[in-house]
């Protein structure tokens, strides 16, 4: 099972790692002191993983009880500081790593809540919200509306798709490691493709012109 999974932890602290990268980056932009720098890197690293765990009864939730992740969040966070202005500078690469950080945590945020027993709905709805979940979090405490909300980009779209293999695969139980990863890399691809392409969520639908036609 996908359970068994031995690269699972070590995804998601590269998870937790970049999505830091990039709440930090996100209040480097807005000018913030060393603390709101760390603490966005923490809220975009650790928050859809916060979500999840009381989502699914996990608590108390990694962001305030592991370590491990607490520590990482922080790193990419100090990483940031130190060196944004190299970093910024590297804009795709920072993109690329957050469509990774989606992927990995859509995965892991669905596997975890099957594995604590939910219903396949359930574990969808979880994997989403932990893959966006950061970058929604991020996204508010600067003030800003969520990118997944009004830029119209293929953002969550991917993750739910991407959510709703792995608990088909689940429930077929042909679930593993190959798969999750595998989903893994269809997130990515789906993700990247669309920024590459510049292919874009439906907006509001049209309706009737003044005139009724």
């Amino acid at each position: 099972m996908i359970a068994d999974l031995p690269m699972e932890p070590f995804l998601e602290v590269i998870g937790v790692f970049v999505g830091a990268l990039s709440g930090a980056l996100a209040g480097v932009r807005k000018q913030f002191d060393v603390f709101g720098i760390l603490s966005l890197g923490w809220a975009a690293g650790l928050g859809g993983g916060m979500l999840r765990d009381v989502l699914i009864g996990a608590v108390p939730p990694v962001g305030i009880s592991d370590w491990r992740l607490v520590a990482t969040a922080l790193l990419g966070g100090l990483v940031m500081y130190f060196f944004h202005p190299r970093l910024e500078r590297a804009r795709r690469v920072v993109v690329l790593l957050d469509a990774g950080a989606l992927a990995l945590f859509t995965v892991v945020g669905a596997v975890k809540g099957l594995e604590h027993g939910t219903t396949l709905m359930a574990a969808v709805f979880v994997g989403v919200l932990t893959g966006v979940g950061g970058g929604v979090l991020r996204d508010l405490l600067t003030g800003e509306v969520p990118v997944v909300l009004h830029h119209r980009q293929l953002y969550a779209i991917p993750a739910l798709i991407g959510a709703i293999v792995i608990a088909v695969l689940w429930e077929a139980g042909v679930a593993s490691p190959t798969a999750a990863l595998a989903v893994v890399a269809g997130i990515f691809a789906l993700r990247v493709l669309a920024l590459r392409f510049q292919v874009q969520a439906p907006g509001p639908w049209p309706g009737l012109r003044r005139d009724g036609r």
